[in-house]
């Protein structure tokens, strides 16, 4: 089996190399047609470097992205440009005294190619985008491959401020998946989507990255919440798709020392958040294709051990969180008061003052396992109804509902000065694929909810709500796709490394990481966990100075465990031991390596 797999690998390398324009042989037997589309080459070198794009740390930091010649007809490097530029401004700290080129990281212009494909599962209706940087320095004696999964539901380059910093500069190539999620959005109204260079292209073109069924009506779809697909179910499987396609490329590229295969070729996974939970399901698989793997802050569902579902405390706290928060001393949002008072009149809170009902609430999150750090630190979701949107799509997408069937009536669109829906404009669509970060709200994109502005929005609440705690038809439906996203244990003896900030908010550790470390050891696995005190989830929000004073970044410590786990497999130390690590808030003073307390 390993002989035959290696030698379709070696075979899609040559034709690769033979003829760029024929399809990549497929990587199993099992596949009924090319795994991958005939790949996009391009070259990035000089003022276009595959890491910053030729912006720096200091172009990084600008607070206004890369502009347009013309705004409704970027070109493809033009969308690329912006693209990096803000995916790095939505993962790391770059902001001035956060450390970041200093203490950890690199902006360092990387010179090489990038091959760009879309990929398929059996049984799927939409590809998943993969790419691969090549850098020109790549060690072709080490043979490293990182390979990563965006996180959220960001584009293709949404983990290049965690795996392409520490990878490129190494000598690695770096293999991205957007596991079926990423910034594809479709304009029901024009018939209008996405290519693979980011451009947009007309329904029907083959270009497309994803096209919904059906293909018109009004708004804006986008792959996760609708490629009927469920995509988190096979985030392992996007995972190892890229790293396929990775040695496929270097194959290709260097026949000399070719073929490429998992057997010859270091390849560690990396990822944050859902990406993280994405290394975590790929780590699973029996097949010893991954030498290493990190996994930041992980999005992960197991069996028992206190687990519970993103979707169940995402609804959870979209619905009760706004109300908890005043009793920890966080600012009320504006309308506070009668959303508390038609929570409890609907008898979801108790109480007849706003003062109990707010204790209520918080008592129901509490009950439920919320720490009050990781509330406080849910605030920052609350503002940016981050809780809502999270629902939204995820419904969608765990019950395999088409844009016009979500059921609890939602939909998106571009929204007018009035809130009411419009048509999206060209100037709009052509950034969609660049500056979204995935789910909307943003990018010019909007939640439409089907309740008039009165509800204050508990209805679509409550019944995104009840899709979790019911037993109804569609409640079953979101239920059964959930169930499909339950990882099983890592395969014995794979270096595992877990690392979660203890004041997470969006992903509290207590329902993921820790019920995940739990059951992995009682299954016998050897898996190591960082706990890192003062640390929250958005590394990128720590620009705020009331953010930086309280947390620390978590990007040190994914490439720390990175550093430790390669010099493992070199046979130069030894993996990292469990830290429970006492980092020091830095009060509004630059990040200095007191503050860290890496672990050595």
């Amino acid at each position: 089996m390993h002989t035959l797999r290696h030698c379709a690998l070696a075979a899609a390398g040559l034709l690769l190399a033979a003829c760029a324009g024929l399809p990549a042989q497929a990587s199993s037997n099992q596949e009924a047609r090319p795994m991958f589309s005939p790949p996009a080459v391009t070259a990035h070198r000089g003022d276009d470097d595959l890491l910053a794009a030729g912006l720096g740390l200091q172009g990084l930091r600008a607070l206004v992205p890369p502009a347009f010649a013309d705004a409704a007809h970027p070109t493809p490097a033009e969308l690329r440009r912006r693209a990096i530029w803000s995916n790095w401004r939505g993962i790391a700290d770059l902001a001035p005294g956060g450390g970041y080129g200093e203490l950890y990281g690199s902006t360092a212009a990387v010179p090489g190619r990038e091959f760009s494909a879309y990929a398929r599962l059996p049984g799927a209706t939409q590809p998943h985008r993969v790419l691969v940087q090549l850098p020109d320095d790549f060690d072709a004696r080490k043979r490293c491959v990182v390979v990563t999964a965006s996180s959220g539901s960001r584009g293709i380059y949404g983990a290049i401020a965690v795996a392409g910093a520490w990878g490129l500069p190494r000598g690695c190539a770096v293999a991205y998946t957007d596991k079926g999620a990423g910034t594809d959005y479709f304009d029901l109204e024009t018939g209008q989507g996405i290519a693979l260079d980011g451009t947009v292209a007309a329904a029907g073109d083959a270009a497309l990255a994803f096209a919904p069924t059906p293909a018109s009506g009004h708004g804006v779809a986008f792959k996760h919440a609708h490629s009927q697909d469920n995509p988190e179910a096979d985030w392992g499987r996007h995972l190892k798709q890229a790293a396929q396609f990775a040695l496929e490329v270097l194959s290709a590229q260097y026949p000399q020392q070719g073929p490429f295969t998992f057997a010859n070729t270091r390849v560690i996974a990396v990822g944050i958040s859902n990406g993280g939970g994405a290394v975590l399901r790929a780590a699973e698989d029996p097949e010893p294709w991954l030498d290493a793997a990190v996994a930041g802050e992980p999005s992960v569902l197991v069996d028992g051990h206190g687990a519970r579902a993103l979707y169940d405390y995402a609804s959870e706290a979209a619905l009760l969180m706004p109300c908890a928060l005043p009793q920890l001393g966080i600012p009320a949002m504006p309308g506070l008061e009668a959303k508390c008072a038609a929570l409890a009149a609907r008898g979801v809170l108790s109480g007849a003052t706003l003062d109990a009902q707010q204790k209520d609430a918080l008592a129901r999150l509490r009950a439920a396992g919320w720490s009050d750090a990781g509330l406080r630190a849910g605030a920052i979701s609350v503002g940016f109804d981050l809780w809502r949107a999270i629902a939204v799509a995820y419904a969608s997408a765990y019950g395999r509902y088409p844009h016009d069937a979500h059921p609890c009536g939602y939909r998106y669109a571009a929204l007018g000065a009035d809130l009411a829906p419009r048509s999206a404009t060209a100037a709009e669509r052509a950034a969609w694929w660049a500056d979204a970060s995935g789910i909307p709200p943003g990018a010019g994109v909007a939640i439409v909810d089907p309740q008039p502005l009165a509800d204050l929005g508990l209805t679509g609440l409550q019944c995104l709500r009840g899709l979790w705690t019911g037993d109804g038809a569609d409640a079953r439906r979101v239920q059964q796709g959930i169930a499909a996203t339950r990882a099983a244990p890592p395969r014995a003896g794979l270096p595992l490394v877990v690392i979660h900030g203890s004041d997470d908010g969006l992903v509290p550790p207590a329902f993921s990481s820790a019920p995940y470390v739990a059951m992995a050891r009682a299954a016998g696995r050897d898996v190591r966990y960082w706990q890192v005190g003062n640390a929250q989830h958005f590394d990128a929000f720590l620009g705020l100075p009331h953010m930086a004073a309280a947390y620390l970044p978590l990007l040190p410590y994914v490439y720390a465990a990175l550093d430790r786990v390669d010099a493992y497999l070199d046979g130069k130390g030894d993996l990292p031991a469990d830290a429970v690590i006492a980092t020091v808030p830095r009060m509004g003073a630059p990040l200095a390596p007191a503050n860290l307390a890496l672990p050595r």
